[in-house]
């Protein structure tokens, strides 16, 4: 879009909304402001002013102004030149294909929409707005409230549900911005507006624009930025440091699908030291899909002995079959496809899919809940569904496409090594310090907010060692419920004493030579805490002096130390009776 007939002046003064005085030629002139809002960064005494002479000798006013010169940059201040713009640019061929008509200025309901389109089969109200507000390279809109524009907001969120497509297309005014944000300074009933649009699923947009100073046109996509700006600022320092800092563990060795998902699922409830002996080990006994989906449950389960919460081992063969038959034993590349897989929730998905496909997808685990809580001082309570949505919401928006693996891992290790859970964060060695408002308000610790889980129920229980000579004693635990389809040394509820030990062992067919009392132990699950008591159990031999329809009944089996430890998966709540 051209301008003619455009002069060079210098602002002086603006003595209203609708005037200002200027110098051009060595005279005061008087102005037309198109743009009504209060630009006062823009309009200081003697910055630069390009205006344009009007055709109509008419006017009281000869002069309209155009644009302005913020340092080095160039500003568009022409508050009708946006819907212009944007028209001429859909009409050369952008945004959508097929367009077959697009008029200005049309009413639905009870507003006028600046631009309808019918394109294809759709049809499409697209209400635009100029932004000429900057900060540091941040644009926001407006600078000055507007009920209007909170009318137009909720106008567009009924036309959608009536089937129309929407759109809010922000003309940023300038070129070279960095991002784009709603005013919640000036006009918090705005940026509320626009966030629930865009939940309803109207398209918010936002382009920066070539400036001349006779001309303006359409130019880049600019970032758009509803829920943290404050998250925005952290992106980039936060992917710096990690290139720089990052621990070198095994997984990062080599980025694909298949080693990101077995240590993801592994490093679940599991620290990171713990990890890495049985990654190692998984990977080399299984190291591609088609192994997986191949491996025994008893093999699969005692490579997974001593990582506790089974059914993900489990899982993880169930979702490696899916990848044989569905998707022809290659891992899948999309978010959703991955999303799918059974075992695979959000943070996963996104883990994968960023680290490994660079999807800009967020991976939000207790790590980045609690970077995040602390960055904008968010006393939501973690432990609920809403406020996991929210900061996945906070961090999709700011992942910067270029380095959506970085920035996710960042946050996951800043968490790790940094902004540590129970105590004193180092918030010294952290790169974002400068930007975290818990810690700007001194009240690190009191971030995260997490209500305090219901007390775990005590079961006090009984663990027997049936040995003889060579063998012990184990059976296999019901397929479902806790520890599912492990092995187990006979084990009851309660605290038994001698007696009754020599009394289960009778009714059983084994007649103890010597029994030994074993320590205590304690054992730790999400919901429940085995505290155990222990007895060895001394017999001439197993497999002759038990009965087979007792071996049948309690589902048991003779086992050497060697197969304890090589075949047979148990469950490291049973790691203290363990025979040597």
């Amino acid at each position: 879009m051209n301008y003619e007939r455009i002069r060079k002046a210098f602002f002086i003064e603006r003595p209203n909304r609708f005037i200002a005085y200027v110098q051009l030629d060595g005279e005061k002139e008087t102005v037309h402001v198109k743009n009504t809002g209060r630009c006062a960064e823009l309009l200081v005494p003697g910055a630069p002013v390009y205006i344009q002479e009007s055709v109509n000798p008419a006017r009281k006013t000869k002069w309209d102004l155009i644009a302005v010169e913020k340092g080095k940059r160039m500003i568009n201040m022409d508050s009708q030149i946006p819907n212009k713009v944007v028209q001429e640019w859909i009409e050369g061929g952008n945004l959508f294909p097929d367009v077959h008509l697009v008029r200005p200025e049309t009413t639905y309901g009870n507003s006028r929409f600046d631009l309808y389109v019918e394109a294809g089969d759709s049809r499409i109200f697209i209400e635009v707005k100029g932004v000429t507000l900057e900060e540091d390279g941040v644009c926001r809109f407006p600078d000055a409230p507007s009920d209007r524009a909170v009318k137009h907001m909720e106008e567009l969120v009924r036309a959608k549900k009536e089937g129309y497509e929407t759109y809010v297309f922000f003309v940023i005014q300038m070129k070279d911005v960095r991002y784009f944000t709603p005013n919640t300074d000036t006009h918090p009933a705005f940026a509320e507006a626009l966030k629930k649009a865009a939940a309803a699923g109207v398209k918010i947009l936002a382009y920066d624009c070539e400036v001349t100073s006779d001309s303006i046109t359409i130019r880049e996509p600019v970032d758009v930025v509803l829920e943290s700006p404050r998250m925005k600022e952290t992106a980039k320092p936060l992917v710096e440091w990690f290139r720089k800092n990052k621990r070198d563990l095994p997984w990062r060795e080599r980025m694909d699908a298949y080693r990101v998902w077995i240590s993801e699922i592994m490093l679940q409830q599991t620290r990171v030291e713990a990890v890495k002996p049985y990654y190692e080990r998984f990977l080399k006994a299984l190291p591609d899909v088609r192994a997986l989906a191949g491996v025994s449950e008893d093999r699969l389960l005692k490579l997974w002995e001593g990582l506790g919460y089974y059914n993900r081992a489990r899982n993880l063969k169930y979702a490696a079959c899916q990848i044989i038959e569905e998707y022809g034993g290659k891992f899948p590349e999309t978010y959703e496809e991955i999303r799918s897989l059974k075992g695979i929730g959000s943070y996963t998905a996104g883990a994968i899919s960023s680290f490994v496909y660079n999807i800009p997808k967020p991976a939000v685990d207790g790590n980045v809940l609690r970077v995040v809580s602390r960055i904008t001082a968010d006393d939501s309570d973690i432990a609920k569904a809403g406020t996991k949505s929210k900061i996945e919401k906070e961090i999709e928006e700011v992942i910067p496409r270029d380095a959506a693996g970085d920035f996710n891992q960042s946050l996951i290790e800043l968490g790790a090594v940094v902004c540590l859970p129970n105590g004193e964060p180092r918030c010294g060695s952290c790169p974002v310090s400068h930007l975290c408002l818990a810690h700007e308000q001194g009240r690190e610790t009191e971030f995260p907010v997490k209500k305090k889980a219901k007390k775990r129920r005590i079961e006090n229980r009984t663990v027997l060692l049936f040995r003889d000579a060579q063998k012990t004693a184990i059976r296999k635990r019901p397929a479902k419920g806790l520890l599912a389809g492990m092995y187990e040394f006979p084990n009851r509820e309660g605290r038994m004493t001698y007696d009754e030990v020599v009394g289960y062992g009778k009714s059983l067919g084994l007649t103890p030579v010597r029994i030994r009392k074993l320590g205590n132990a304690k054992h730790i699950f999400s919901h429940v805490e085995w505290h155990m008591t222990g007895y060895e159990i001394l017999v001439d031999e197993l497999e002759k002096s038990m009965a087979d329809e007792n071996k049948e009944k309690g589902n048991i089996i003779f086992a050497e130390i060697r197969q304890l430890q090589e075949e047979y998966p148990i469950p490291s709540a049973f790691e203290a009776y363990m025979p040597k």
